[in-house]
């Protein structure tokens, strides 16, 4: 039986090692996020199976009771959603060998490039690039966290390429690199060239479809607004009890909503993201787009609060930059290029907004913050 060996340490040069070592072996991994306090860490190792628990100063603990896992496992990871408990994904060598030789297919890097990991290893968007690197023979920058200015000093000592979100962006020089992924949620419309916009999910590895368009072997179906996905890349399985929801052809949903325009997908957002107010619907990501041009505002966040008239009504959560914008000026803005019910009813101004692990925004904590 293949070990599942959980990785109790941040993007290193360790990480790197251990994973390598471990999948020479035939057994899989399993990064941890080392933010969680030692007691959680180790209940999340546990309720994975892994069979011992990696350290980076090379020690190894077993752990009593570990399952391990199937033959051709490569990967234990947490889905990173911004709500709900997660799941525990599992994904195969020949799924994460298809995602690279298709990403490197598409962006044209190879040996010669440099990728800079900064983003937490413990979700795929991190995790990939230094799969993505082993894959490929590509060098390999290793930070522990996103620190504008260790990653703009990265580049200019040789790193190429590197994955970010949305919400870091912003904060680096971009055209200090040749490409860089952007995933986590929605990309600017004026981003830079060299910038691609992903979508994907932990159950696909992460991005599968880049600037709208599916990589080599990806397939999009959109049912009834409804976006499914199958590829090579797709998962093995969940952990546990939870049922695997493809059909029998294989295709996977995403629970995201949207459209394929002249060949390439739109995404709306998620399903459960969608406003509907007064029998009118609204998508949240399409009036922060229109929010966000705005000079006075440094971030926004759009969703739907109950509301006993409306059903539900838009709400935007506002970082000002300089001197907050009232909530009359943020609808006048929305309604110069969005229809009057798309314009926000409420506005509440926040210090920063709440983010998770991954840069998302983070809903139970904005909808259960204060209102004011």
């Amino acid at each position: 039986m293949p070990r599942l060996i959980a990785l109790d340490m941040p993007a290193s040069p360790a990480l790197v090692a251990r994973t390598k070592a471990a999948w020479d072996c035939g057994d899989a991994v399993a990064p941890l996020d080392v933010r969680l306090d030692a007691a959680s860490r180790l209940r999340t190792a546990t309720a994975m199976g892994a069979t011992s628990i990696a350290a980076a100063d090379g020690s190894e603990t077993k752990l009593r009771g570990g399952r391990g896992c199937e033959d051709g496992d490569a990967l234990v990871v947490a889905t990173s959603g911004s709500s709900g408990a997660p799941k525990f994904v599992v994904h195969g060598h020949a799924g994460l060998a298809a995602a690279a030789r298709a990403s490197h297919a598409r962006l044209g890097t190879g040996p010669d490039d440099a990728w800079l990991v900064c983003i937490p290893v413990c979700h795929v968007g991190g995790f990939s690039v230094v799969a993505r690197a082993l894959a490929s023979g590509s060098r390999l920058h290793l930070h522990d966290r996103f620190i504008p200015e260790r990653v703009e000093d990265a580049a200019r000592n040789g790193a190429t390429c590197t994955s970010l979100v949305s919400a870091a962006l912003g904060r680096i020089d971009a055209s200090l690199f040749r490409t860089i992924l952007l995933g986590g949620g929605p990309a600017p419309s004026d981003r830079p060239r060299q910038v691609v916009a992903t979508y994907g999910l932990t159950e696909t590895f992460g991005g599968v479809v880049y600037d709208g368009a599916p990589l080599d072997g990806t397939g999009i179906d959109v049912r009834d607004g409804a976006i499914w996905l199958r590829g090579p890349s797709l998962m093995r399985r969940y952990l546990g009890d939870v049922p695997d929801p493809r059909d029998d052809d294989g295709w996977f949903p995403t629970g995201d909503l949207g459209s394929v325009v002249d060949g390439r997908l739109v995404v709306d957002g998620r399903s459960d993201d969608l406003i509907k107010t007064g029998g009118e619907k609204v998508w949240p990501a399409r009036v922060e787009e229109a929010i966000a041009r705005r000079a006075d505002v440094a971030e926004v966040v759009v969703r739907g609060v109950p509301d006993p008239e409306w059903g539900q009504r838009v709400v935007a959560w506002v970082v000002p930059d300089g001197v907050p914008p009232t909530l009359d000026e943020l609808r006048a803005t929305v309604k110069e290029s969005l229809p009057p019910h798309c314009a926000p009813r409420e506005v509440r101004m926040l210090p920063a907004i709440p983010r998770t692990a991954l840069g998302k925004p983070d809903l139970p904590a904005l909808l259960t913050g204060p209102s004011g």
